[in-house]
């Protein structure tokens, strides 16, 4: 509750205009009078010292005693009948009440008094209880910060004394004698004046003594003041109160017990020892309670319960022993941990990033603008807070404890990135620098940061010790291992030296600390595994880094330091031959010179034998390295001597290498004049992968800037070899070797990219080479924003049709290569400058992306319409019904109501046909001068010269030679690209408007077409003039047209495109072009690109051609012909274009996206023509899977549930992190590893160590980035492989889904129950576990009636759980995650599916109805049914209903923001609810997803009305339940409701200051009056009304304020 919201009105200030009333006077002369006073005191009597007794004694007054009590009420009213304004006069006795009661509180009959004269007062109704309470309790704050302040006084005067009776003593005259009894015994002396020490002794224990016995005063003021208080505030609340009045009482009771035992209100004495009287602190604090009690009651709810909930009452840390108050905060325990647990997910603690997907979301809810996104920080993970509230941040994540389940948690999400390497700006958004590296600038904590440098430690020491453990095994990763060095796991080390060399140098963890915890690891537990040089050849890789090399050559630590990281060398030589083990053998010599260089106090303890071991790299150089040229021909020891001399002599190797590179010579480009004459390298072999893998990080880096110095600054034209060299060194390293090419090169010299070549060259190596690597980098979207401007700046530029279309096709290639929502422009504002083509290809990538994948960020949904506002403003194309009918929803309706413009266009064309005519008569007659195209150029308008090439079509009317094919292809090429772009277009419309013309008139359809095919092949393949990649996208996209396909399909089986893709083909080499070992072969410019495109350019190609330009438009044709049902027509263009679309960089991303986009609509035989697009032999499709693919007839029935197990264990070992790493490496106890991990006890028939969890199985997944370019990462391929395999088996949604099901609800039976049970144990766990055990309770009956018993048939177990080296116990755990995962990655319609056959297991589920069970026996059969399964399978209480709910929370987790409203069908199809075991039900399932949809205002608030729904269902006015129930057992879910819409409000974690949106209290105000009024009034203040809700009040307060 906010208490900037409080009505502020202390007693004294809040009548000043009283002060002089003469009824003030008369009012204060009658209290003073009934309670014993002669005349007025003044306001701060109550806080003096009081006398003595004896001067009470001597001083008392003789006076009468005061009236009788009952006479009070008599005299006020002659008192009130004096006076004319009676509201005046209520305001100035409620002023004067409160003074007295300041005054008297700690005087018992006067406060009793005063008690007395209240209740009289509002017997009369002359007390305002809105007004006199808050001013009341104001007053008494002000009292209590008065007393703290003159105590603070006190104490500051006390130590100035102490202090200077330490310079100068007192004469002992000085101490006051009337004190000095109750400083010394009866008979002790006084101190003399000749001892000064002791004189200084008694005056600073007389002032302790003093200063004690004021602080016990004003304690006892402010205790008794509290209490007086108190009993009046109990008092009014009897009254009918206003509900800011109520809050403000609670926030005042709060906050006095909470402070309850601060210092300055006398607490505690100087020495730390509490002095309280416990019966004083009891009566104050007991009459608190009191009021708190009543303000919570239930039958009143004058403050809902939850206010206690997130008061923070249950964290004070020094609890009074007092047993109220400790049964109040209990009774707030249990409620909080029952709400908090409709805020998570079962088994939330697994829910954690897999990487499985391009997509990496972030587990917050801020609400980031599109241009916020690029720097935006990713949380992957969240902490639940006590209140079940996702948290992050860098603060919290350093408060974790280690061996936590938060700590485990967050160590399993960097490991499982360490070994499956996602994209490296997923790390830079999560990393931290590590505190010691941090510029004192930035030394808070970062607030999105959920890591911490010590988490990060960890993991990576993990890794290393996983590594050597699976480089001891030797036979078994041999087994597991298909690469060229697959000896000792070299692969895995070569992946993971890449981020280890990426995570030290971003200094995200102290590398002092590491190799400090490195070392106690390596000679702890782990003492035996390290036998060979990997640690020191991983270290050897990172010596030059700036922070390595501050600490072992500045650091105070750096002599320790350098003994630890020499301490790691070993002698152990396995094969003197094989290139890595040579390199292993000399590594040590390396590191030790280079150690030896950096520092003279370190030489000391360096090894003398590898230091004297370092002339053998010496003689080996001189002998062969400096003459050494073919580095094609070198035998395994030669690579593996220079892999060590690029260690040791990174600068010769380097420059060997160029040499090597540049060794052919160089000879001229032909066909220049003398005067621009270009020389060119000639070509050589690039650089083998299985060479450049080894190089040290250093050689490489110096290798890539020598590269780039000869490709992009240099005069000479490089050869392919030395730029396909280049782009195999940053695919090798991508994490540690990967640079913005456009930010680099603006950085080095600004005017680089205004040299064509230079242009040329970036924009090949992008389209080419890395466009893989840039979406892996999650940089395709910086790298499409920088295209564009070069597009822009050129589609208006005369001649500029090389660079333009070059630009024009990488963008097309970047747009469909997105998979994820994005911003059209940088800036986010304003129409987009991309051409008509990309705004086209923008929305069909849309179309794509949120059928097949959704949105993921609500922010998004947001943008959706401004996004395609900024498109359609720049482009006046409209999409057939055909196409339309296939887009998302989203899409579909902004699209449908387009208006179609082309017969408007068609129009034009008529008006202008005209003088088009005329002016290609006179341009492109075959008389016609050349020097006309200027005149033409000069003198024609821009909307005539659009029409150029439909004029040439009508003259040439299928005879090319009609025209003058030079004087047309020259204008072409002085116009813009936007100019040639406009005239494809209307080239498009005016060709299908002239067929169609020709029908009616009579023509027949197939000459009709002849002369159309001899019109293009004029175009395109006689003299080339027009870009046929723009003209084929132009067609399919009239495909509203039934010509148009026809054409586009005609000229895609033209003889003279089939023979160009060949020999593309041919000329290309293979797919995998970093795996070619020949010399590349330079195709001639102009046949590569074609005369107008080649034109008057010189400048070579390297990898360009026409042919290439036509990879992303291959899939979108593919696209329109299904979209057309011409399914005949898509298989035969796949067929045709088979060898050439596997050299699309994205081909399996476009197999897999078809697929999804399609589901449902193709035939058999087309998905195994989509399937045959793929290398099918590098796959990892499951063995069984094409048997149930085939296209025979009948088709195939459903697989067998063993397949789809095998399918999802796949996924356990491959994609879902595993629950610790592979060799149990870690030595924690106590950690959810112990737990989850099964390594501490071998699984059930096999031996330890023969199996372990995922990673081990995952070694397969070890491959290089340059291996699995698409779709980037091992977990991507399989779990999209896996999503691949769904899509294309010939059964229906329904039917997988259903068996998925069958496998999840009984999966934890199935394997305990089975022959290969956990050796027979149901609840074995490990001693170590965090975990609770599963609670017990219940009656036996209601056990059995919600345990999960029944055994799947069909999975065979036997090697089912032996292959995935969990126990049964765990990996029933992490199969329903991998089935949430896999089914959140599928199409909506299987979501539905899930949603309905969900509900049908809930329902089916007989003891939710039985209406013969008792309410306990249900209540702990649902609390058994709803227990998270990581728990319930320990001891074998699993159920149905859990593991659903499991599983769709698991699929919620994976699924994006978009999908989420489906989710609805879940509870639609449970309703109506009949029993508050159902309402439960319904409420577990949805109430998780509230917080994520906070961000999400309209989704949020259909959500909440549907479980509200469920609750009127339930305990409606008009509910026929079958057992009644009463309100109070649903306590929890109305402290939920409050919590979530307090959490939506306030749009994160809930504060003090968090309240309800009006429009929610709306909403949830027409759901309660439906209720039953017994639940309506426990949701009472979740209403609008500002008379009963203190949240409406609130919202009334802030209006109120804002107004004035």
């Amino acid at each position: 509750m906010d208490q900037s919201q409080r009505t502020v009105a202390a007693a004294p200030s809040s009548s000043r205009s009283y002060q002089f009333h003469p009824a003030r006077a008369a009012i204060i002369d009658l209290f003073n009078l009934y309670i014993g006073r002669g005349s007025r005191q003044k306001p701060d009597d109550s806080i003096r010292d009081p006398p003595n007794k004896s001067q009470k004694r001597v001083h008392a007054p003789n006076r009468d005693l005061p009236p009788r009590n009952e006479q009070f009420i008599l005299d006020f009213e002659q008192l009130q009948s004096q006076f004319g304004d009676p509201d005046q006069l209520r305001t100035i006795t409620e002023s004067v009440l409160i003074s007295m009661v300041l005054q008297c509180s700690n005087h018992a009959p006067r406060a009793e008094f005063l008690l007395f004269a209240l209740r009289t007062l509002c017997r009369i109704s002359y007390i305002n209880w809105d007004t006199f309470l808050p001013s009341l309790l104001s007053s008494v704050s002000a009292a209590e910060a008065s007393l703290t302040q003159v105590a603070q006084q006190a104490a500051t005067a006390g130590s100035s004394a102490t202090s200077s009776q330490s310079l100068l003593p007192l004469p002992s005259n000085t101490i006051p004698t009337s004190l000095l009894p109750s400083a010394h015994g009866i008979s002790s002396p006084s101190p003399s004046g000749n001892e000064p020490g002791s004189v200084m002794m008694a005056g600073q224990t007389v002032r302790d003594n003093a200063l004690r016995s004021s602080q016990r005063v004003r304690a006892a003021a402010i205790n008794s003041l509290r209490q007086l208080s108190c009993k009046i505030i109990l008092i009014g609340v009897e009254f009918s109160l206003k509900p800011v009045t109520h809050a403000e009482i609670f926030q005042h009771m709060m906050n006095w017990l909470v402070n309850w035992d601060r210092r300055d209100l006398g607490t505690e004495d100087s020495a730390g020892k509490s002095w309280r009287s416990e019966k004083t602190l009891a009566e104050w604090l007991r009459s608190c309670l009191d009021v708190i009690w009543l303000l919570v009651e239930e039958g009143r709810s004058r403050i809902p319960f939850y206010e206690l909930l997130r008061s923070g009452l249950q964290f004070i840390e020094n609890i009074p022993d007092d047993e109220a108050l400790f049964t109040l905060i209990m009774e707030i325990h249990r409620r909080r941990d029952a709400m908090a647990m409709h805020m998570l997910m079962l088994d939330q603690h697994l829910h954690c990033p897999t990487f499985g997907t391009h997509r990496i979301s972030s587990q917050t809810t801020a609400n980031v603008s599109a241009e916020a996104v690029a720097h935006l920080r990713y949380s992957p993970i969240t902490y639940p807070s006590v209140l079940g509230e996702p948290l992050y941040g860098e603060d919290l994540a350093m408060s974790i404890p280690k061996g936590s389940l938060d700590w485990e948690r967050a160590v399993r999400c960097i490991r499982h990135a360490i070994r499956t390497t996602p994209s490296p700006d997923w790390w830079k958004r999560v990393l931290v620098v590590a505190p010691c590296y941090r510029p004192s600038a930035q030394s808070g904590p970062i607030p999105g940061a959920v890591f911490t440098s010590d988490m990060i430690c960890e993991a990576i020491i993990d890794r290393i010790v996983e590594l050597l453990k699976l480089t001891n095994s030797g036979n078994v990763c041999l087994s597991l291992i298909s690469h060229s060095f697959n000896a000792n796991c070299w692969q895995e080390w070569l992946v993971f030296s890449d981020i280890f060399f990426f995570l030290i140098k971003s200094g995200c963890t102290d590398f002092v600390d590491f190799i400090d915890k490195l070392v106690l690891r390596l000679n702890g537990v782990d003492n035996h595994i390290l036998r060979t040089n990997h640690v020191t050849w991983l270290l050897a890789q990172i010596i030059r880094v700036e922070l390595v090399m501050t600490a072992l050559n500045s650091d105070p630590k750096k002599v320790e330091t350098t003994r630890k990281i020499l301490s790691f060398h070993r002698e152990d030589r396995t094969d003197p031959n094989n290139p890595q083990s040579v390199l292993l053998d000399f590594v040590s010599s390396c590191q030790n010179l280079r150690i030896w260089s950096l520092s003279a106090t370190t030489r000391a303890y360096l090894n003398n034998e590898q230091l004297l071991k370092g002339k053998q790299i010496d003689e080996w150089w001189r002998s062969k390295g400096e003459r050494m040229m073919d580095y094609m021909n070198m035998d395994d020891r030669s690579i593996g001597m220079f892999w060590v001399v690029s260690y040791t002599m990174a600068q010769p190797a380097c420059e060997t290498v160029i040499n090597w590179l540049s060794s052919a010579g160089m000879a001229e480009i032909p066909g220049l004049q003398p005067n621009d004459r270009v020389m060119m390298m000639q070509e050589v072999t690039p650089l083998p992968m299985s060479l450049l893998s080894g190089f040290s990080m250093n050689l490489c880096l110096k290798l890539a800037l020598q590269m780039e110095e000869a490709l992009f600054v240099s005069q000479v034209v490089p050869s392919i070899a030395m730029v396909e060299t280049y782009t195999r060194l940053l695919l090798i390293s991508p994490h540690s070797m990967f640079r913005s090419h456009f930010s680099q090169l603006a950085q080095r010299n600004a005017s680089l990219l205004s040299k064509p070549g230079v242009t040329l060259l970036v924009l090949e190596i992008l389209n080419y080479r890395l466009l893989p690597l840039y979406r892996y980098q999650g940089k395709s979207k910086t790298l499409m924003y920088d295209v564009t401007k070069i597009i822009s700046a050129l589609k208006g530029k005369r001649g500029d049709h090389r660079i333009f279309r070059l630009a024009e096709n990488l963008c097309m290639n970047l747009i469909l290569s997105l998979r994820d929502f994005f911003s059209v422009k940088r800036e986010g504002k304003g129409p987009t400058e991309f051409t008509e083509t990309l705004n086209r290809i923008t929305i069909m990538t849309l179309a794509i992306t949120i059928k097949t994948r959704g949105i993921a960020d609500a922010d998004h949904l947001v943008y959706l319409q401004t996004m395609l506002e900024q498109i359609l403003a720049t482009s006046q194309h409209t999409w057939s019904e055909k196409t339309l009918r296939h887009f998302p929803s989203l899409l579909r309706d902004t699209l449908i109501g387009r208006v179609d413009k082309r017969s408007l266009a068609i129009q034009a064309w008529q008006q202008a046909e005209t003088t088009v005519i005329n002016q290609c008569t006179q341009l492109l007659s075959p008389a016609a001068e050349p020097a006309y195209v200027m005149t033409y150029l000069s003198h024609s308008f821009p909307q005539h010269r659009q029409y150029l090439c439909a004029g040439a079509c009508l003259l040439m009317q299928g005879h090319p030679d009609n025209i003058n094919s030079a004087n047309l292809a020259r204008v072409l090429r002085e116009v813009s690209p936007e100019e040639v772009t406009a005239n494809i277009y209307t080239l498009v419309d005016v060709l299908l408007h002239h067929v169609r013309v020709d029908l009616q008139q009579g023509h027949n359809l197939q000459a009709i077409l002849v002369k159309q095919g001899a019109n293009l092949a004029f175009f395109f393949w006689t003299h080339e003039m027009l870009p046929l990649d723009i003209f084929l996208l132009a067609l399919i996209d009239r495909d509203d047209d039934p010509h148009a396909l026809i054409i586009a399909k005609s000229l895609l089986e033209t003889p003279e495109l089939l023979l160009r893709i060949t020999g593309y083909c041919t000329n290309r080499g293979p797919p995998e072009h970093w795996l070619y070992t020949h010399v590349f072969k330079r195709n001639e410019l102009q046949k590569a690109l074609g005369n107008h495109l080649s034109w008057k350019d010189r400048y070579p190609t390297f990898f360009d051609d026409i042919a290439a330009r036509l990879l992303p438009v291959i899939p979108l044709v593919v696209y329109r012909f299904i979209e057309n049902n011409a399914m005949d027509a898509a298989e035969n263009i796949l067929t045709a274009y088979a060898h050439f679309v596997a050299y699309h960089p994205l081909r399996f991303t476009f197999v897999r996206d078809i697929l999804a986009y399609f589901y449902g609509h193709l035939p058999g035989t087309l998905v195994m023509r989509i399937l045959r697009v793929l290398d099918l032999s590098k796959i990892p499709f499951s063995e069984s899977f094409p048997q149930y693919i085939s296209t025979t007839s009948p088709p195939p029935p459903c697989p067998p549930l063993d397949y789809f197990a095998t399918l999802l264990l796949n996924l356990v070992n491959n994609v879902i992190p595993p629950l610790s790493s592979s060799s149990n490496c870690s030595s924690r106890s106590g950690s959810m590893a112990d737990f989850l991990n099964s390594s501490a006890r071998p699984p059930h028939g096999k031996p330890p160590g023969a199996s372990q969890p995922g990673p081990a199985n995952a070694s397969e997944g070890q491959k290089a980035f340059y291996q699995i370019q698409d779709p980037g990462t091992y977990t991507q391929l399989v779990l999209e492989t896996a999503v691949i395999e769904i899509l294309s088996l010939p059964v229906s949604a329904s039917e997988i889904v259903s068996s998925l099901v069958k496998i999840i609800v009984n999966i934890q039976s199935t394997l305990i129950q089975s022959g290969n049970g956990f050796h027979g144990a149901a609840n074995g766990v490990g001693q170590g576990s965090v975990l609770p055990t599963s609670p017990s309770g219940g009656s036996t009956d209601s056990m059995s009636a919600s345990r999960s018993t029944c055994v799947i048939p069909g999975i065979n177990t036997a090697s089912f759980v032996s292959r995935s080296g969990y126990t049964c116990q765990q990996l029933s755990c992490l199969l329903i995650q991998a089935c949430g995962l896999l089914l959140a990655q599928l199409p909506p319609d299987f979501h539905t599916q899930l949603y309905m056959e969900a509900s049908r297991v809930i329902r089916e589920t007989w003891w939710l109805n039985d209406g013969k069970r008792s309410e306990g026996e249900i209540d702990s059969a649902i609390g058994y049914a709803l227990m998270d399964p990581t728990w319930a399978a320990q001891d074998n209480t699993s159920t149905a209903i859990g593991n659903i709910v499991a599983l769709l929370h698991a699929f919620f987790s994976n699924l994006p923001q978009e999908w989420l409203e489906g989710t609805h069908v879940i509870i639609k199809n449970l309703r109506p609810v009949t029993s508050v075991a159902m309402l439960r039900v319904a409420f577990r399932i949805m109430g998780p997803l509230l917080p994520r949809l906070a961000n999400t205002h309209t989704l949020f608030n259909k959500t909440l009305a549907l479980l509200l729904s469920t609750m009127v269902d339930v305990f409606g006015k008009n509910s026929q339940t079958q057992v009644p129930v009463e309100a109070s057992q649903i306590a929890d879910l109305i402290d939920f409701l409050h919590h979530v819409v307090h959490y939506e409000g306030q749009g994160g974690a809930v504060q003090s200051s968090s309240k309800p949106r009006p429009d929610i209290l709306a909403l949830i105000g027409r759901a309660a009056d439906a209720l039953r009024p017994d639940v309506q009034h426990l949701l009472s203040h979740l209403k609008t009304d500002p008379n009963s809700s203190i949240y409406a009040a609130a919202h009334q307060n802030t209006a109120k304020t804002n107004t004035s």
